[in-house]
């Protein structure tokens, strides 16, 4: 079987790549398994050299990369050589930090000496979406390697040029043979990668099902887990907000990535003082943005990464228009070639509609209206997903009350949700647990190890039992 390259812009096949049979893909666990031997003795100043020489290959390739980012999967060029470009400052940051992150923590009792040290778990999967097809990898990876671990990637079957293209990348500069390894292979042989004694712990970025599956077979083998999956992130405009920069801010964050984020506003929950003012506004903004061909000079919005998901989507908004909403904007499908769909705003979206209980993953805004601030948080939390969240309002100290009510991983007061290597990101409910980057990521596939060493001096402490073994 092979694995395609399909343009969504035509729809013309440009690549092909052989799946790796099962004997490959053991070849090269066993060869990660190896190569991460020797790095887990490595120190940080070892392992941060080829990481620093990767970033700079990624600014050197920034624009290569974007190109094959919008052929693969539709990403606009300027979006595409960004994220390259967010992957060097993520490799960056931990091969800076990494040392301080995991140092050897003194803990004050009776030993001799108490300390708790993080030390590598060993080979970690990586199962990595289409959407951000670069840093989705790089912000898993990057933290894994810095910490001592070896990684294999499971990439989505539509983006098999991006993954080779990172694994060349992280060779060219300098990361020891089959430490970082590309399978190329379909979601169905996962299982049996986790399956591969070598493997000790799995990441995943994806859908609620394939999270559900992978968290479910991993906890059959006791192998360590993190999850990233969907979301419908909550932006809540409040009375006192400003409503044209709300929804220019708003607008620019339904159609990140032509719409095709896990962290892209996707629910506007809107008072009904600034509700009128904000569909106005909201609607201008997404009928300005420029939809067309990813890798020409100006274009904002792509085409949907596959026709496929593109007819999913439009069949939500159908749904949603069924179940009583209002469309303000968009809403067809276009004529001609690609996976194209326009940019759209839906209002009168209420509970129990499509557009409020799924995920829309495209360039589809919905409004739901609300009275007041506490109808709001009511309903931006009334969603099987909690990924991220937003408030807007002038008052800042009234915008960090209402983000700390709001249940998500991730809540932005007065701008739009993305990630930063020096930030924890993850979700709650159905949309993951664990976390990554920041100094939480990087401890999430290690061995938080205690060690206690004794001796003759060393005193028990009053009124304990000496030899209490749990």
């Amino acid at each position: 079987m092979a694995l395609e390259s399909i343009d969504p812009t035509t729809g013309e096949r440009f690549a092909s790549y052989e799946e790796h049979d099962d004997a490959a893909v053991e070849a090269r666990v066993a060869g990660a398994y190896r190569a991460q031997r020797s790095w887990r003795r490595a120190s940080f100043e070892e392992r941060a050299r080829p990481l620093g020489r990767c970033a700079e290959l990624l600014e050197e390739r920034a624009r290569a990369y974007g190109e094959l980012m919008a052929r693969e999967m539709g990403k606009p060029l300027p979006d595409g050589i960004a994220e390259a470009k967010k992957c060097a400052s993520v490799c960056r940051y931990y091969a800076e930090h990494a040392a301080r992150l995991l140092a050897d923590e003194e803990v004050p009792t009776e030993a001799r000496r108490s300390f708790v040290a993080c030390q590598p778990l060993g080979v970690l999967l990586a199962v990595m979406p289409w959407n951000f097809p670069f840093w989705q990898v790089f912000r898993a990876a990057a933290p894994a390697l810095m910490a001592g671990n070896a990684v294999v990637l499971k990439h989505a079957a539509n983006v098999p040029g991006c993954a080779l293209a990172i694994e060349t990348a992280l060779r060219d500069a300098g990361l020891p043979a089959g430490l970082f390894a590309t399978l190329l292979v379909g979601s169905d042989r996962v299982a049996a990668i986790l399956e591969l004694p070598q493997v000790a712990a799995v990441t995943l970025t994806g859908s609620v099902g394939a999270g559900k599956a992978v968290a479910s077979k991993a906890g059959s083998l006791v192998k360590k887990s993190v999850l990233e999956l969907g979301g419908s992130d909550a932006y809540v405009v409040l009375a006192d907000a400003d409503v044209a920069a709300a929804a220019r801010t708003c607008a620019q964050s339904r159609l990140v990535n032509s719409g095709q984020s896990c962290i892209a506003a996707k629910r506007f929950v809107v008072v009904a003082a600034v509700r009128e003012a904000f569909e106005r506004a909201m609607v201008e903004a997404m009928r300005a943005a420029r939809v067309g061909n990813p890798l020409d000079e100006g274009v904002q919005v792509g085409p949907q990464a596959r026709v496929d998901l593109r007819d999913a989507l439009h069949d939500q908004v159908r749904r949603s228009l069924d179940a009583g909403a209002r469309l303000l904007l968009g809403g067809e499908v276009p004529p001609g070639p690609g996976a194209f769909y326009p940019p759209t705003v839906l209002t009168d979206v209420g509970p129990g509609n499509p557009a409020a209980d799924e995920e829309l993953f495209g360039p589809v805004a919905a409004i739901l209206p609300v009275d007041d601030e506490e109808e709001a948080i009511r309903v931006a939390n009334h969603s099987i997903f909690g990924l991220g969240a937003a408030v807007f309002t002038r008052d800042t100290a009234r915008g960090e009350r209402v983000a700390r009510e709001l249940e998500a991983g991730c809540c932005f007061v007065n701008d739009f949700v993305r990630s930063d290597p020096r930030l924890p990101f993850g979700g709650v409910k159905e949309s993951g647990y664990g976390r990554e980057l920041g100094s939480a990521g990087i401890r999430e596939f290690v061995n938080v190890k205690t060690v206690w060493v004794g001796g003759a001096d060393t005193k028990p402490r009053a009124g304990a039992a000496a030899h209490t073994t749990e």
